[in-house]
């Protein structure tokens, strides 16, 4: 099998890892495999989900035991992401949850917001959500039309956003918005909303190409009053803090591009082994061995500079150049896993019914959010070339 060939990953050799694995491939067999269909659709996975994820302590595992969270460093959230991965499942947005909206929380929330929302996002008594995306502006930040207008002691915000992971599910909410929407280049700020607020609006679940029990929707604000309190961070700095937070984003869409390619090369090995054309097994053809030859090594390649990342991440040190790098190449090359690995399935390789048919859609998308892999290579560049 895979296992063979793959050198171990260091970063999860540890007795705690291996124990958080086996934790976790039970939670995946359990209470996840069986309600895949159900979930499709619905267009979304159930509250109960959560619960039992916050019961069995796999939300928000690197956030501080002093707010409920499991007190890990990331490389826990890692493993977890890429277990997930692995098996194509994609409908908990777990990852965005504890791995975006938290540490967005635990590094600039006032102590009462910390108090307030992490130890129920740790339990999953509250879903959670990040608003950026707009019909009219997609990475474009800076180009947002959602405003918050300041009425003293709180703020009157109107707009629309779209495209948002958790958002229909979600009962708080980080939105950016604009509090001086007269110049272009400043003025984001980000504020916490709840659902229950007056005037907090959501759409149906968005129609997917893949992702499809993943709750994707639009959220509508209508004069919703906005307590001052609830802003996160300093007004007019939310620019600043969503490009310092994107590089965590980013890596987690490589670690889970990496999963993904490790469980379709390992579901495509069982396959060819199992299937059989002109009386010979598959994977005794010299071009499925080829391929998946090919696959395999591209894997190991980008596994270790994933491992590289996320140590670096444990550190606080992964700039945003590295975390560009992973996302985009990773991204580019499980799509081309992917792709290679549904052909050696033949017509099965287009049946739903079969994994590797739902990471070919699933996986589409990673080359689009969390910033275009085009704007990838623009971070890169710049980077290289020094040009601000």
């Amino acid at each position: 099998m895979l296992q063979n060939l793959l050198i171990e990953r260091m970063i999860y050799a540890s007795e705690e890892h291996k124990m958080m694995q086996a934790m976790i491939q039970e939670f995946i067999s359990n209470d996840i495999m069986d309600h895949l269909e159900e979930w499709e659709k619905n267009g979304m996975v159930s509250r109960e989900i959560w619960k039992r994820a916050g019961e069995l302590g796999l939300l928000c595992l690197d956030i501080p035991e002093l707010y409920g969270g499991g007190g890990l460093d990331f490389t826990f959230n890692a493993l977890l992401i890429e277990a997930f991965a692995k098996k194509g499942i994609t409908g908990p947005g777990f990852s965005l949850h504890s791995d975006i909206v938290a540490p967005y929380l635990l590094k600039y929330g006032t102590e009462i917001q910390k108090q307030k929302y992490l130890p129920l996002m740790a339990k999953g008594d509250i879903i959670t959500a990040i608003a950026m995306t707009e019909p009219s502006c997609g990475s474009d930040l800076k180009a947002l039309r959602t405003t918050a207008e300041d009425k003293g002691d709180y703020y009157l915000v109107n707009g629309q956003k779209t495209f948002i992971t958790n958002g229909f599910m979600c009962d708080m909410v980080i939105v950016a918005v604009k509090t001086n929407h007269n110049i272009a280049e400043e003025g984001v700020t980000l504020l916490i909303l709840e659902s229950a607020m007056e005037g907090f609006h959501k759409g149906i679940p968005l129609k997917k190409i893949g992702m499809k029990s993943q709750d994707t929707a639009e959220l509508f604000f209508d004069n919703v009053k906005v307590p001052k309190q609830n802003r996160l961070g300093d007004e007019k700095a939310g620019f600043k803090i969503m490009m310092q937070e994107l590089a965590r984003e980013r890596l987690s869409v490589g670690i889970t591009a990496v999963g993904t390619a490790e469980g379709a090369i390992e579901n495509t090995i069982a396959y060819t082994t199992q299937r059989t054309a002109f009386g010979t097994p598959i994977s005794g053809f010299q071009n499925t061995r080829f391929k998946l030859a090919e696959c395999a090594t591209q894997l190991q390649i980008h596994q270790t500079f994933l491992d590289r990342c996320i140590e670096l991440v444990s550190k606080d040190q992964l700039t945003a150049e590295s975390a560009s790098m992973i996302k985009y190449s990773a991204t580019e090359m499980c799509g081309k896993v992917v792709d290679e690995c549904l052909q050696l399935f033949g017509g099965y390789g287009y049946m739903w019914d079969y994994p590797i048919a739902r990471m070919y859609a699933d996986n589409r998308v990673a080359r689009i959010y969390a910033g275009t892999n085009e704007i990838m290579k623009i971070v890169i560049a710049r980077k290289l070339l020094k040009d601000l």
